[in-house]
Parts: structure tokens; C-alpha cells; sequence
């Protein structure tokens, strides 16, 4: 078993701040969702390496505080790149738990809408 995706959830009209937590601050591409899929809103996002995830429209809207994804980067050196790139744009990274997982370094990142985003790479 592999897991295919995971999604987030957005406010409505939240897809140019996702965009640009996904696409210029992680690195992922955006891809087109399904024609039947599309009047709902959102984007899907899609790394190269093959993570991939999907942000969908929710009403209400809550952002998860806890659960989130964990996106598992290459080198300490992509890590550090990411949460440069992410903190230039003006999210939200916190590095309190950067050695708290044995055999990696992390960091949780808040994207445009208060979802939380684990990076971590191997130590």
C-alpha cells in the first residue's frame, strides 16, 4: 500500500494564498484536477518525487491545527531551502522541533490559512 495523496482544506477563494504556499514556497507544480472535479474549487499540487495534494474548498472553514501532512525532503540542505523560501513569503515556520524525531531534522510550517505542514529530511 502507498499513499496516494493527502488534502487540506481551504476558506473559499483561498486558492491564490495556497498557490502560493504550495507552489512558490514548496516547490510543487500544479496540476489540473478532473474535469468533474473542478466547479469545486481549490487545486491540486504535485512534486516530481510523486507527493501529491489535493486543497479543497471546505464551508465552514477550520484550519487543522494538529493533524497535517509531513512531506519528507531530500537533503537537510532542501529542508533549509524550503523553510527559507517559505519564511521570505511570509508563512509561518517553526523550527522549536528541529531535532524531536530521531534520524531526522524538521520544521512545521503554517500555510496561508493555519494549516500546519511538517518538513523533515534525514538527519
Amino acid at each position: 500500500m502507498r499513499l496516494h495523496h493527502v488534502q487540506v482544506a481551504i476558506p473559499a477563494g483561498g486558492e491564490p494564498v495556497a498557490r502560493r504556499f504550495w507552489v512558490e514556497g514548496v516547490g510543487m507544480a500544479e496540476v489540473q484536477k478532473p474535469e468533474p472535479l473542478r466547479g469545486r474549487g481549490g487545486l491540486w499540487v504535485r512534486h516530481p518525487g510523486g507527493a501529491e495534494v489535493h486543497v479543497g474548498v471546505e464551508d465552514p472553514f477550520v484550519p487543522a491545527r494538529k493533524a497535517h501532512p509531513a512531506l519528507l525532503l531530500d537533503t537537510v540542505g532542501t529542508l533549509d531551502e524550503v523553510a527559507e523560501r517559505l519564511a521570505a513569503l511570509g508563512f509561518e515556520v517553526d523550527h522549536r522541533e528541529r531535532e524531536t524525531f530521531p534520524g531526522h531534522l524538521r520544521c512545521h510550517v503554517r500555510d496561508g490559512h493555519g494549516n500546519r505542514v511538517e518538513l523533515l529530511a534525514p538527519a
